[in-house]
């Protein structure tokens, strides 16, 4: 019996470094085989991140044009991916996440009755436009898939009351986790030259590490996150503050206007992913708007401030291992503060449990997709209600 084809579709870094360990497993196993299909949403940032792997994409579509809408990149993703799985037929199409790739690759697949799994389902922040358009992608992903893998509890518990049929949701902790322990050996056996930072601007200082770019924070958000961190830099004498800065002109032009010529504030381009992975390893702070680097930062066990209102993202919050603060420049700066000066504080962040996994989701993942290639039909299961869930909202 030939192997069944897993058609892996990613398009954006944190695609690329949540799915390569599960290419990784596919590629290990017998009875599938993977088909890893790139619609290049990232391109440089996503190839950095596969050859970290040591992956490459099968199919190609090369679909991001300057100056794209979220329309154009659906469009075009929908008709492109319509002849791959014509041409392939593979068995399961894998998406991860909440990405327009995903949305396109799972409603491309449905089109054509190809059932879908859909890795990191179940997040919810209760906000439709917050984060936009991440949070209405992710829950229609959910409803378009006929298997889901939650990585936690409460993901789970998310898409059980919104009726999803419990044999169809299955918790598997979160790949990041998986990515992070292999990437993180390979940053410490060869450290990444991180371009734009100097090893003596570090030297003796406890890093704080930045990242900010959602849209939601355009504008007022962005200055007074910025006002935040140059008090930061200003009132901590021993901290320094690297911030990798997005290259969206509504991040790149506030950001470099407000913040540039602090001396102990480091403004760099986009950062690889083994230079990200060394400097939350080294970080003493992590402060982010990033879905992703939520789950991350736990990993390394570093404290975490979430620069949004609300998150998809409550586990770390529940954990004690992350902290809402929103945009509002006096619970930046005095979170901040507070967990440099305060070792207490600080430990009590830094030692908490991670809430995200252990390493082995990949394997859970492959071992269920296995299982149902070899069956004649897949699951199915209820549409779902959709309605608001209760959101964690930041703290004044």
């Amino acid at each position: 019996m030939s192997a069944a084809t897993v058609a892996v579709v990613l398009g954006t870094r944190p695609e690329a470094i949540k799915l390569a360990p599960v290419v990784r497993e596919l590629a290990r196993r017998d009875g599938v085989t993977p088909l890893v299909v790139s619609t290049g949403q990232h391109r440089e940032m996503l190839e950095q991140a596969l050859r970290l792997f040591d992956l490459r994409p099968d199919v190609d579509l090369d679909l991001m044009r300057p100056g794209q809408s979220l329309h154009d990149v659906t469009c075009s993703a929908l008709d492109r991916l319509k002849s791959v799985y014509r041409e392939r037929r593979p068995a399961w199409v894998v998406v991860q996440g909440d990405t327009t790739t995903a949305l396109a690759a799972a409603l491309a697949a449905f089109y054509e009755q190809i059932p879908v799994a859909h890795v990191e389902a179940g997040l919810r922040s209760g906000q439709r436009y917050a984060p936009f358009p991440e949070e209405m992608n992710r829950r229609l992903v959910d409803q378009l898939s006929e298997i889901v893998f939650a990585p936690t509890e409460s993901a789970r518990a998310y898409l059980l009351r919104e009726g999803f049929a419990p044999d169809c949701v299955h918790v598997t902790g979160n790949t990041v986790v998986d990515a992070l322990l292999v990437a993180r050996d390979h940053v410490r056996l060869a450290p990444p030259v991180i371009d734009g930072l100097r090893e003596d601007a570090l030297r003796g200082k406890r890093l704080v590490l930045v990242t900010a770019h959602r849209r939601e924070s355009f504008g007022g958000g962005f200055a007074s996150i910025c006002r935040a961190l140059r008090r930061i830099a200003d009132e901590a004498p021993e901290s320094a503050i690297v911030y990798p800065v997005h290259l969206n002109p509504n991040v790149d032009g506030p950001v470099r206007e407000l913040l540039g010529g602090h001396e102990r504030i480091h403004l760099l381009g986009p950062v690889t992913y083994p230079g990200f992975v060394a400097l939350m390893d080294r970080a003493a702070v992590i402060l982010t708007d990033s879905g992703g680097v939520q789950e991350e930062a736990p990993t390394f066990g570093k404290p975490l401030l979430v620069l949004r209102s609300v998150t998809e993202r409550p586990e770390g919050i529940e954990a004690g291992v992350a902290r809402l603060v929103g945009t509002d420049e006096a619970s930046i700066a005095n979170e901040t503060l507070a967990l440099l000066r305060d070792p207490a504080r600080y430990a009590a962040m830094a030692t908490g449990s991670n809430p995200y996994g252990d390493g082995h989701a990949s394997v859970r993942i492959v071992d269920l997709l296995e299982r149902s290639a070899a069956s004649p039909a897949p699951p199915s299961r209820p549409a779902s209600a959709r309605r608001e869930g209760p959101a964690f909202a930041a703290s004044a």
